[in-house]
């Protein structure tokens, strides 16, 4: 399916569907498809993220990813709260980059549109690209400063791992692009490389754990994924606001996502979304299959050993040598910052 075809399948489920809820303001584009250009082929493995806007100050829970018609959507809401002024969308690195452009699928009040042409031309301005880079920054120093130690094991393992992932974004920050979810890593490396950085590549690897990993040892994993993936997949129950992450429909994006980047001799950057999804799956299997999890708890002790994480010690160990790694990080953000002929200098903006 070309990406331009996919937006047009969005765009029906939004008239049909998302314009006749309660509170709609709206709904646009986002995520790594925004930058694609229509006549390009949308990969097997990759959703159409759209966002709806609604005036509750407390949006239905997230949709998730679905299928409508031929194409994989993800919807999340998000209350106008959260986009009420330009400097607030400008200074948060998630949301400020669905504005660089027009992403607008749907705008009855004109807000959205009002917004778009106010971030728009601000969005390269050195002094709000440093404040998305701070912002990210912050958000991995929240998380690691409060892992809970008293949490089971796959949840001390998601508040080790995403923020720790949030490296990479905070040069994705810095050079302008798409703070990506499951290829994060891939795409960061593709900025370090270009920056002159190739160093620091190997640095967030080594924070995450897999500089020694092979490719032949991440298809052992992602096997053994596979098995954890379609038995949480089949007994789930409880709902989490990743669920629509573990069901069939998902599994393209899960396990042969994954698949691809391993056969493509990036089987590095496949691990941050395997062990993600691995750990995910177990908090699924702790609330609706405990003892199934039990029986596939090696597989995922096995991932966390090869990582080095494999005891709450060691993960916690992990979690203080990241935070200690963070001025050298924003060291290397400000300088792609410098770099970067598309930012503009600084404005009376700010």
């Amino acid at each position: 399916m070309k990406v331009e075809e996919a937006r047009k399948t969005a765009a029906k489920w939004v008239t049909q569907h998302a314009s006749r809820e309660a509170g709609f303001l709206g709904a646009y584009f986002s995520g790594s498809t925004v930058g694609l250009p229509g006549e390009a082929d949308l990969p097997e493995s990759s959703d159409i993220d759209l966002i709806v806007v609604t005036q509750t100050t407390e949006p239905p829970p997230k949709l998730g990813k679905f299928r409508y018609e031929q194409a994989l959507l993800e919807v999340t809401y998000l209350p106008w709260s959260q986009l009420a002024s330009a400097d607030k969308v400008l200074s948060d690195y998630h949301l400020a980059g669905s504005f660089r452009t027009d992403t607008i699928i749907a705008d009855p009040t004109g807000r959205l549109r009002r917004l778009q042409t106010e971030v728009a031309p601000r969005f390269a301005e050195k002094p709000w690209v440093l404040l998305r880079c701070k912002h990210a920054h912050d958000r991995i120093e929240r998380g690691l400063r409060n892992l809970d130690p008293k949490a089971p094991l796959q949840n001390q393992v998601l508040g080790w791992l995403f923020p720790t992932g949030v490296t990479t974004h905070v040069l994705l920050t810095a050079a302008l692009r798409n703070p990506t979810i499951r290829l994060r890593y891939l795409r960061a490396r593709e900025v370090l490389e270009a920056y002159g950085h190739r160093e620091v590549y190997a640095e967030l690897l080594q924070l995450l754990g897999c500089t020694q990993l092979t490719a032949r040892r991440m298809e052992v994993h992602l096997k053994a994924l596979e098995r954890t993936f379609d038995m949480a997949a089949a007994r789930a129950a409880t709902p989490f606001p990743f669920s629509s992450d573990i069901t069939p429909v998902a599994r393209s994006v899960a396990i042969d996502g994954s698949r691809e980047l391993i056969s493509r001799g990036r089987h590095q950057e496949a691990v941050f979304w395997i062990t993600a999804t691995f750990a995910r799956c177990h908090q699924m299997l702790a609330a609706d299959a405990p003892e199934e999890g039990e029986r596939l708890a090696p597989d995922f002790h096995a991932l966390l050993s090869d990582l080095g994480v494999g005891t709450p010690e060691a993960l916690f160990q992990r979690a203080d040598k990241v935070l200690r790694y963070l001025p050298r990080l924003m060291t290397v953000a400000h300088s792609i910052v410098d770099a970067n002929p598309d930012i503009q200098p600084s404005s009376a903006h700010l």
